[in-house]
């Protein structure tokens, strides 16, 4: 008999017991410290049956909880009910409240264990500092390995080496720039765990985690030598003797932990956000170690002009498949069954139409009435709600294509709305339209556009609980740094050649929400007596809803900006459609 997560509860108390630890945390990542991971990594799903993708799992003896933010506050109640587990609410999202909670709640002398692989190195040192001041020592325990039986394997799927031509910067190129980063940092040895970091360094991509087109791998790079760390038989012979070819050694995936631990007499530059507590404790003490964002990112960031142009590609193949569901959505509502989930599911069908595409991007959020008012929600296979013709629907999907990813977000109405629904709509775009128009000082960051983006919505009192904007990948991560547009000073700013989302959004619990989504690309502008300024190409391309819009609410500029955007979606995705879809388009785009 299958074991219930009330059973496994148990389990690991007993497990726990016999070990001498007062306290379990499980947390959410894998060892590359990834957003979505492996089968083999989805812990807290199997010990509680949340199936969020985040959130920290902490078990005593007599509690058990699972931290989640305000993003999975429904779907963790629905699904902890009867496990043993209470919902924590986190009152600040992405922060380990759980590690207070437990300096007050163990005795000194307590025992906290986890898998160090899955703590990036900046909480695992984030919870010795703050417990060892309530005298409670942490002890590197994998439960999970002795208790789930059955436990998946990690993926086997074969990986591949992109043509060098469609990366527009060969491995050599990239390993030079950041080679010159280590030197300016003084580190003469580098490791990387960050799945999509490796992916562009080596211009190699797979199959190995839902939603990323990645490998599993590490890579140990020094000033005269590097090593790719994975399982060999991914890759074809001809790839291999490339790899070779570029000087680059291959050893096994698990084979840069004993590599580690032999490091001696050098300074080695670790991201403590990318990078396992596992590798630091395993280092020698003659080692130094710089903790230093890895430099990729910031390289992986700036797209070059074959990447770009790809992009603009991969825009346009993503456009007609929204155009066509659009369009299928519109004269099937009301006649046939269309739920959530259906929905979600045929968007899909039309994106795998395109000879480019190479897979989804993210789970969908497909989003009825209240529904849409879950930023974050997912429909319900079991139980999916029907679209009806009223009311507003939102989708936000993306794709993989051969070379760009999409990510975009369109609220449509299926038939009358009410006025709050035009009103919120109205401003929704109106905020869209602000970031996306801005012209900014080049040195501007993020949490300045962000401003921007809301100061319409702020003078009606109304704001909302998410970033407005993160980074996004060429043919990887949907979501990617460092640049991010959001309320938070983050101290990187938004450079030319980053492609980046806008997507402000207004969310009324119980009734409907609305978000209105582009990716634009960071680009040079005029420069004036007052220095260089930069602005914003918008290159998603798929038409935007204007049939409940109250104009009195948009400014002239805004208007213009609208019915150019809806023009040049009409002339860039034309050619690609048949007469009717042409036709059913055009009139979509008509200027108001």
């Amino acid at each position: 008999m299958d074991m219930t997560h009330q059973d496994i509860l148990n389990a690991i108390r007993i497990k726990m017991k016999e070990a001498g630890v007062d306290a379990y945390i499980i947390p959410s990542s894998d060892p590359h410290m990834s957003e979505y991971v492996p089968d083999r990594y989805k812990c807290i799903q199997f010990a509680s049956g949340f199936s969020g993708s985040a959130g920290t799992l902490v078990i005593t003896q007599d509690f058990a909880g699972l931290w989640a933010d305000f993003r999975y506050f429904e779907q963790a109640a629905q699904q902890l009910a009867g496990s043993g587990y209470e919902l924590v609410k986190l009152k600040v999202q992405h922060t380990p409240e759980y590690i207070a909670w437990l300096g007050e709640m163990l005795a000194e002398g307590s025992v906290v264990a986890f898998d160090y692989q899955l703590m990036s190195m900046v909480l695992g040192e984030e919870i010795k500092i703050a417990l060892a001041t309530h005298h409670i020592d942490i002890r590197h325990l994998d439960l999970m390995d002795e208790i789930w039986e059955n436990r998946p394997a990690l993926p086997t799927d074969p990986a591949v080496l992109l043509p060098e031509k469609d990366c527009g910067e060969t491995f050599k190129s990239k390993l030079s720039a950041l080679r010159v980063a280590l030197k300016e940092h003084q580190a003469g040895v580098h490791v990387i765990s960050s799945l999509d970091d490796l992916a562009w360094l080596f211009n190699i991509r797979g199959n190995d985690v839902s939603y990323n087109p990645v490998v599993l791998c590490y890579a140990l790079i020094t000033t005269n030598e590097v090593t790719l760390y994975l399982n060999h038989q991914k890759l074809a012979a001809a790839d291999v003797s490339l790899l070779a070819e570029r000087g680059v050694k291959l050893k096994g995936y698990h084979e840069i932990s004993s590599d580690i631990q032999q490091l001696e007499d050098c300074t080695i530059l670790l991201d403590g956000k990318r990078t396992s507590y596992q590798f630091l404790t395993q280092l020698s003490s003659t080692v130094g170690v710089i903790r230093e964002t890895n430099p990729v990112v910031l390289l992986k960031s700036i797209k070059n002009a074959v990447e770009i142009e790809n992009i603009r590609a991969a825009m346009i193949s993503d456009g007609v498949a929204l155009t066509r569901f659009f369009k299928w959505l519109e004269e099937n509502i009301g006649k046939i069954k269309i739920t959530e989930w259906s929905a979600s599911q045929k968007v899909k069908e039309f994106r795998e139409l395109g000879k480019t595409f190479a897979g989804i991007s993210f789970a969908s959020i497909a989003g009825y009435g209240p529904n849409a008012a879950l930023p974050h929600y997912a429909p319900d296979e079991i139980n999916p709600l029907e679209l009806l013709p009223q009311g507003l629907f939102l989708l936000d999907s993306g794709g993989h294509y051969f070379y760009g990813t999409t990510d975009i977000t369109r609220t449509v109405p299926l038939g009358e709305t009410t006025e709050e629904e035009k009103m919120d709509y109205t401003l929704v775009l109106s905020a869209m339209i602000f970031g996306s128009a801005a012209k900014f000082p080049k040195g501007t960051r993020g949490y300045q556009i962000d401003g921007i983006c809301r100061q319409q919505l702020w003078q009606q009192g109304i704001n909302y609980g998410h970033g407005t904007g993160h980074g996004v990948g060429y043919y990887l991560n949907v979501h990617e740094g460092p640049q991010n547009i959001g309320p938070s000073n983050a101290a990187v700013s938004i450079d030319p050649g980053m492609l980046t989302s806008i997507e402000p959004g207004i969310y009324r619990p119980g009734k409907h929400g609305v978000r209105i989504e582009n990716l634009v690309l960071t680009v040079t502008g005029e420069t004036t007596r007052f220095g260089e300024f930069l602005q914003f190409e918008t290159v998603t391309m798929a038409y935007i809803d204007t049939s409940i819009i109250q104009a009195e609410w948009l400014l002239p500029e805004q208007i213009n900006w609208l019915n150019t955007y809806n023009q040049m979606v009409y002339d860039q995705l034309k050619p690609a459609l048949t007469e009717e879809e042409a036709l059913w388009l055009a009139e979509k785009c008509k200027a108001i």
